[in-house]
């Protein structure tokens, strides 16, 4: 509680609650200073490769985010050498966060920043990759910057962020606009050197059916599922961590959760964890909205 002039005790306002909640989950998502870069990205001048009225503004601005990039996640362990590229090479296990806090700085600087700002978000990401090579447990080779395995990486984003937005999206998108979201994730697809990205839902579905053949569940796979859908987070976070997991693996396609191990519950997801991941996503739009840069108008 604070206190007024007169050094009485003030009771928070619900202005209060919201801004103590948006900066707490702000911290997290984007760093100490990331509304400050959010700043910086949507007020630069100069052109840009989406116009206000695109699709990919929409989807990534909204809340439903927090539940697709978890699905995103679990979704491309199942490529074995995409997975040993992260358990060989990623501090996911030791530095979580930073590593989120780093993958929203690119879709920030990709779909709301300058054509300059995404291009060079971009190149950060192919000078990482490039250290990102090694052989797999099963004796394949891999590198990060192989354009099929940025592929996969893509489709599964793409597939993951458009399937929550569907579901838990403040404004769920028409079948023109679903197609314009691909159209517009291709765009940046294309500039990391991913191989031949769709433009459409149709284009999606058909690369996502092509690389179930190369998909399995991995001893490596399978630990970071649990640890993902089990960080070491505060009490204060983990029921609605909890909820947003729980939502992710919801959305996950049958075929992908045996190989992870994961439940098919689908009584209990329609009855109880699809209210709650609406209320939580709610609740962070809610908190997060006031100060979004990015916040379509």
């Amino acid at each position: 509680m604070d206190h007024d002039r007169t050094g009485r005790t003030r009771l928070p306002t619900i202005d209060d609650v919201r801004a103590t909640i948006g900066s707490a989950v702000r911290r997290r998502i984007v760093g100490r200073r990331g509304l400050e870069r959010q700043r910086t990205i949507a007020a630069a001048p100069g052109p840009r490769w989406f116009g206000a009225d695109r699709p990919i503004r929409g989807v990534h601005a909204d809340a439903s985010m927090f539940i697709g990039g978890l699905r995103a996640l679990l979704l491309q362990s199942l490529h074995p050498l995409a997975m040993a590229g992260v358990a060989q090479h990623s501090d996911y296990r030791h530095d979580p966060w930073g590593r989120l806090q780093r993958t929203a700085d690119f879709l920030g600087a990709t779909t709301f920043g300058t054509i300059e700002q995404a291009e060079a978000a971009c190149a950060i990401v192919h000078r990482v990759h490039r250290r990102v090579e090694g052989t797999a447990a099963d004796g394949r080779p891999y590198a990060a910057n192989d354009p099929h395995l940025l592929l996969w990486v893509h489709i599964t984003e793409v597939d993951s962020f458009l399937v929550a937005h569907d579901r838990y999206g403040e404004r769920p998108l028409g079948p023109g606009d679903r197609d314009g979201y691909v159209a517009d994730m291709a765009v940046i697809a294309r500039q990391l050197g991913a191989e031949d990205p769709p433009v459409d839902v149709a284009g999606l579905r058909e690369r996502l059916a092509a690389f179930r053949s190369e998909l399995r569940g991995t001893p490596e796979a399978r630990v970071a599922a649990r640890f993902l859908l089990n960080p070491p987070v505060s009490l204060a976070v983990r029921a609605p961590y909890t909820i947003v997991a729980a939502a992710a693996v919801g959305l996950l396609p049958w075929w992908s959760r045996l190989p992870l191990r994961l439940p098919i519950l689908p009584v209990t997801e329609a009855i109880a964890v699809r209210p709650a991941a609406r209320a939580i996503t709610g609740a962070l739009r809610w908190a997060l909205t006031p100060e979004s840069a990015y916040r379509p108008a």
